[in-house]
């Protein structure tokens, strides 16, 4: 089964990802931190990142900052998804070690949601071995958790039940990553998401 929704993954890449962000960023009231899909375009990512944190700044009742978890994207790549774990991880850990007060929305798409599973400790994930799992005292910094095109919901697993009640979990209809549907276009088509996601974690900031 995991390696079913690996291969959705290879069907379902992008083109070239570009830029990478600074280490540290300033200590505004909450961070987004995004996990981009298979070889997205965009900064944040081109289908959820960008546009959704462009959502965030409108919705949100505090000041926000960005981080783009800094990994491959690549399944071809069999690091890929450990090493996103290993710096998203690394990242709240830093941020929080810097400025005490922040907190913490985890934004995932596509194969970037495996990568906030495996942050998060989410069982079918951490069996693939070589995550790295937020460390239990920082969980209370997690505002919210916003995955888009989720391949671990196809399979019928969800977050830890810790982050359950913060967690948002967005699925087009027809899109095959994270649902019953035959249309891999629909993998790209979560621009309806965003305001839902950006009101989701803004009521838990």
């Amino acid at each position: 089964m995991v390696q079913a929704f690996i291969v959705l993954l290879l069907v379902a890449g992008f083109g070239t990802t570009t830029g990478s962000s600074a280490w540290a960023s300033p200590c505004t009231a909450v961070e987004v931190v995004v996990a981009r899909g298979t070889n997205e375009p965009g900064y944040l990512g081109s289908v959820v990142g960008d546009p959704l944190y462009d959502t965030l700044l409108q919705a949100l009742p505090v000041s926000s900052s960005s981080y783009r978890v800094n990994y491959p994207a690549d399944l071809l790549d069999p690091t890929s998804i450990s090493r996103g774990t290993q710096d998203m991880t690394a990242h709240v850990m830093w941020q929080a070690s810097m400025c005490p007060d922040q907190r913490f929305i985890l934004v995932g798409y596509s194969q970037g949601a495996i990568v906030t599973h495996g942050v998060l400790g989410t069982g079918i994930v951490t069996a693939l071995g070589g995550m790295h799992v937020l460390p239990f005292e920082l969980e209370s910094k997690v505002a919210a958790v916003l995955l888009f095109g989720d391949p671990v919901r196809l399979i019928g697993w969800n977050v830890p039940g810790h982050y359950a009640w913060r967690t948002a979990n967005y699925c087009t209809g027809g899109d095959p990553v994270c649902g019953a549907g035959i249309d891999f276009g629909q993998h790209g088509n979560y621009g309806w998401a965003m305001w839902p996601a950006a009101e989701f974690a803004a009521a838990r900031v």
